[in-house]
């Protein structure tokens, strides 16, 4: 009995720790290092979003403090796999991320998340009351929902699937309305659609604005703190 009782012990330990193992591995996988980030980043990212980030051109978009979560998912998008169409176009980031591993976009995101947000401003005094109602109730008549839904108060998003948008330059939020808006990622022919937002949310929000609406919410999503 007693030796039947030790067998059942050290099968029930095995076992455990067979278990334990993939657990261990994924985390050990999945750890990203903000040094190495910071190297590629200083190395490649610099040239249109600063080195901390903090883009100086309104085109290019500010990730610093951006959702690590959300800043893999779209590397990932950029990126082609196996010579497939990547999820999301654009010439320019397809190509700068074509060179990196999933473990060196971890690392891009964790340093990219850790850097602190300089944010812009809203600018356009005639349109913040428009901007401000729409971000906080959206437009019950044309169905359109309140930003703050998704973006939260302050812009500050939810990881992985909904960005930090407060403080972002207000072009570039007009920008990415209008590409949901038209499919397009950019004015280039060459460009295919955008379609990588979940559930095709942000394509809806997009066909519902028009052109007012869409600068009006971008210029008050600047301000936003």
């Amino acid at each position: 009995m007693k030796r039947l009782s030790l067998l059942t012990a050290v099968a029930v330990a095995v076992s455990l720790v067979s278990l334990s193992l993939p657990a261990a591995a994924q985390t050990t996988k999945s750890k990203a290092d903000p040094a190495k980030g910071k190297e590629i980043v200083g190395t490649v990212c610099v040239a249109c979003h600063s080195m901390d980030g903090n883009s100086e051109i309104s085109a290019n978009p500010k990730l610093a403090g951006q959702h690590a979560e959300y800043l893999l998912k779209q590397m990932r998008e950029f990126k082609s796999v196996d010579g497939a169409t990547p999820i999301r176009v654009n010439a320019i980031m397809n190509g700068m991320i074509a060179a990196y591993d999933d473990a060196q976009m971890r690392d891009i995101a964790a340093y990219l998340s850790a850097q602190r947000l300089k944010p812009e401003t809203a600018t356009n005094r005639e349109t913040v009351e428009l901007g401000q109602r729409l971000y906080r109730a959206g437009d019950a008549s044309k169905g359109l929902p309140a930003c703050i839904g998704c973006h939260g108060p302050t812009g500050t998003g939810m990881p992985a699937q909904f960005p930090r948008i407060g403080g972002q330059f207000a072009d570039y939020i007009a920008a990415q309305l209008h590409n949901f808006r038209t499919g397009a990622e950019a004015t280039e022919p060459s460009d295919e659609a955008r379609t990588n937002d979940p559930e095709k949310m942000m394509r809806m929000v997009a066909a519902k604005m028009s052109d007012k609406e869409i600068a009006a919410v971008a210029d008050y999503i600047a301000g936003l703190r």
